[in-house]
């Protein structure tokens, strides 16, 4: 028994290595649909890779970041020989997640992101801060083999950097909320939901495509979405309106039409920063004041249960109960 155990436990680290460099790998590829370039560079707009990382390390734990490393491998390796600078990649893809997962736990990150603080942790630490990782370590391998000019090492950074931050911020809420998904909803909530998929999938598509800039008008759809279905629907609003915003920007078209490669980039990453931010802050926000208020009730009930049971019990000393007969007198007195 103790031998098949032994044997198990590599098999099952083997997967699952497996497992997670697929995972990151499909989600590489899934990125490099929609390019941009900037200075000569081209970069995603949104990285998914990154966003599946630091999910798996989140529910996984620290023993996957092989799996991180083995796909994105495989992924330079698809777009062409390995380099010297290829090890320098490796590393700088791996280490983001890593310290992500690194400082998310040491913040007390719960995986359900049922409080604020978690929102502002995934934002702040998972994102915005840990990301500087992995986009110096691979700009600066970049610019050290002789691939980058010096003069163009700040707005590719700062591609670099914010294509790691968006995947963070929208694809790793969205696997978060996949894998902790429990029981199916009413048939009223189904109801609910497939009118709010609808609207999207009209309204989006217009205020991405529109040459009239209105991609203001995926704010309500974003509020109704966190208000009804929290987190699950702000997340899922969230990744949707990116990919078909980011599509456009690719495309160079609607909102995005007319403008240079630098241009589209700011105001792309500015777009789906402010959307990511408001859909998680939102949720989060949402969920902390049910949870709350749900303890309150709870409390409440509990405090009512309690009273009930001393009123029916507590009978005060010296006095009978209501109803009850008086005690018989004997006089001694003769």
């Amino acid at each position: 028994m103790v031998g098949i155990q032994e044997l198990r436990r590599p098999a099952v680290l083997a997967l699952r290595t497996l497992a997670v460099a697929t995972c990151y790998y499909a989600a590489g590829q899934l990125g490099l649909l929609c390019r941009l370039t900037v200075e000569g560079a081209v970069f995603t707009p949104i990285y998914p890779s990154t966003g599946v990382a630091v999910a798996c390390l989140l529910v996984l734990g620290l023993g996957c970041w092989p799996g991180i490393m083995l796909g994105a491998f495989f992924l330079v390796l698809s777009l062409g020989p390995p380099e010297l600078d290829t090890v320098g990649i490796l590393i700088g893809n791996t280490a983001g997640p890593v310290c992500a997962y690194l400082m998310l736990r040491r913040a007390g990150f719960r995986t359900d992101l049922s409080r604020l603080r978690d929102g502002l942790a995934l934002v702040f630490l998972g994102a915005f801060t840990a990301m500087l990782v992995s986009s110096t370590i691979d700009v600066v391998t970049l610019l050290l083999a002789g691939k980058l000019p010096a003069s163009s090492f700040w707005p590719i950074w700062l591609a670099w950097w914010v294509g790691d931050a968006m995947g963070v911020l929208i694809v790793t809420p969205f696997l978060l909320v996949l894998l902790g998904a429990r029981g199916l909803p009413s048939t009223a909530r189904w109801k609910e939901a497939l009118a709010l998929a609808a609207v999207a999938a009209v309204l989006v598509p217009v205020a991405t495509h529109s040459n009239l800039s209105a991609l203001f008008l995926v704010y309500p759809l974003l509020i109704w979405a966190a208000l009804r279905f929290r987190l699950a629907g702000s997340v899922l609003c969230a990744l949707f309106t990116s990919v078909m915003a980011t599509v456009a920007a690719t495309d160079g078209i609607g909102a995005f039409a007319g403008l240079s490669q630098v241009e589209v980039m700011l105001k792309l990453q500015l777009f789906n920063g402010a959307l990511a931010l408001t859909a998680l802050l939102l949720s989060a926000v949402i969920t902390e004041q049910r949870t709350t208020r749900l303890s309150v009730e709870e409390a409440c009930q509990e405090l009512a249960e309690v009273l009930e049971h001393l009123t029916a019990h507590d009978t005060p000393a010296g006095r009978a109960p209501p109803g009850a007969a008086e005690p018989r007198r004997e006089n001694d007195e003769r």
